[in-house]
């Protein structure tokens, strides 16, 4: 019997309506968007709110900021791929529990290897070191690296980084001990120091995720994400997850098969019919957005050529302007905070001028903040100048 068939037209319908990019589909609560993406690229702290903002009814930092920092509805997590994400709180024992405590036991394996050649830190030690971050922690409610430092004299330690060749460097050690405690879920990053884009986190003690089957918590953690990125093949399941090879197809067993243009995808069990497509719509979402980087092979949303203009040479989308399920071009912030962008594809004129509305939004909310992708493109750094 033959698969049911889903085509680039149909994927590109339940990209735009899964993914709350049609105006119709905006929500009013960040959560709602957090688990709609199921995983919120965090590597830049920017990306988090654009993302979120982009898919809102209302957009704007505040929301975030608050289900972060306040309510804390979502939780960063070091996870798949040894990629920094931002994920719902019910979502976030699966993601630690599929892929968080491997990456946790790779990162302690290669810090105890730091330590021991750098100052000479054995198991206990570090066990020690640790408890007294964790002491200092409950006594100040939240701090900087820098005040534990000033707290714990041995997080300052320092560590010879490529001795002898002539970028060689000293580190403290305070950063990679920071790191690993959490990646155990015995802290959490809290309100940051500056603005919202800032990067240096104020740290606060936290609940550890429970200890659940990986195999359980990899199959719940497939099926959420293929019902929000399916159709998928294996290749993009493994590519997302890093997981072997093995688990990818262990996770997708009992999944639904579907014919896509050139191979087999997967979906949900019963998510193999046609969905209706939503209003015409656009969006400008920014570098490493969830849905940039949601899929390993991308022909069906992005033209191969559009790729050296829009992405770096590692593979980290920069900003992007979709239409109708398909990247278009790019865009930037200029100094003085102007919205700018190009098309690289011909979309018409209503398009464009519903992309000019969504630049002049995206400026109105970003007020005086200027934000600039932690990875720069060409394209990006052209539009900035």
């Amino acid at each position: 019997m033959a698969l049911p068939r889903i085509d680039q037209r149909q994927r590109r319908a339940r990209l735009g309506t899964r993914h709350l990019l049609a105006p119709s589909t905006h929500v009013d609560g960040v959560e709602e968007v957090a688990d709609a993406l199921v995983a919120v690229h965090a590597t830049d702290p920017a990306t988090v709110y654009l993302s979120l903002a982009a898919r809102l009814r209302t957009p704007g930092h505040e929301p975030v900021e608050r289900a972060l920092y306040d309510d804390v509805t979502l939780h960063r997590l070091l996870a798949m791929r040894r990629t920094m994400f931002v994920v719902p709180a019910d979502l976030a024992p699966l993601v630690n529990g599929s892929t968080g405590v491997t990456i946790a036991a790779r990162e302690r394996a290669k810090l105890l290897t730091y330590l021991a050649d750098g100052v000479g830190w054995d198991v206990r030690r570090l066990l020690e070191v640790q408890q007294a971050v964790l002491e200092a922690l409950r006594a100040r409610g939240e701090a900087t690296a820098v005040q534990l430092g000033q707290d714990v004299p041995a997080l300052c330690e320092q560590v010879v980084v490529a001795a002898g060749k002539p970028y060689e460097t000293k580190q403290n050690v305070s950063s990679r001990v920071i790191r690993i405690l959490a990646c155990d879920g015995l802290i959490r990053r809290a309100r940051p120091r500056g603005s919202w884009i800032s990067s240096q986190f104020r740290w606060t003690t936290a609940t550890p995720w429970p200890d659940l089957p990986i195999a359980d918590t990899q199959a719940e953690l497939a099926r959420r994400w293929l019902a929000s990125y399916g159709p998928a093949t294996v290749a993009d399941l493994k590519w997302w997850t890093g997981w072997s090879l093995t688990a990818t197809r262990q996770a997708l067993a009992g999944m639904e098969e579907v014919e896509l243009d050139g191979g087999t995808g997967y979906v949900v069990p019963g998510d193999a019919g046609p969905v209706a497509e939503p209003e015409p719509w656009v969006a400008l979402l920014p570098g490493l957005d969830s849905t940039t980087m949601g899929w390993r092979d991308r022909d069906w949303y992005l033209s191969p050529a559009h790729v050296p203009r829009l992405f770096d040479t590692m593979g980290n989308a920069g900003p992007t302007v979709w239409c109708d399920g398909r990247v278009v071009g790019g865009w930037a912030q200029r100094a003085d905070g102007e919205i700018v962008w190009t098309l690289l594809d011909d979309v018409g004129a209503d398009a464009e001028a519903l992309i000019a509305r969504e630049a002049a939004t995206l400026a109105g909310w970003l007020g005086a903040v200027r934000v600039q992708p932690r990875f720069r493109t060409p394209l990006e750094r052209e539009l900035s100048r």
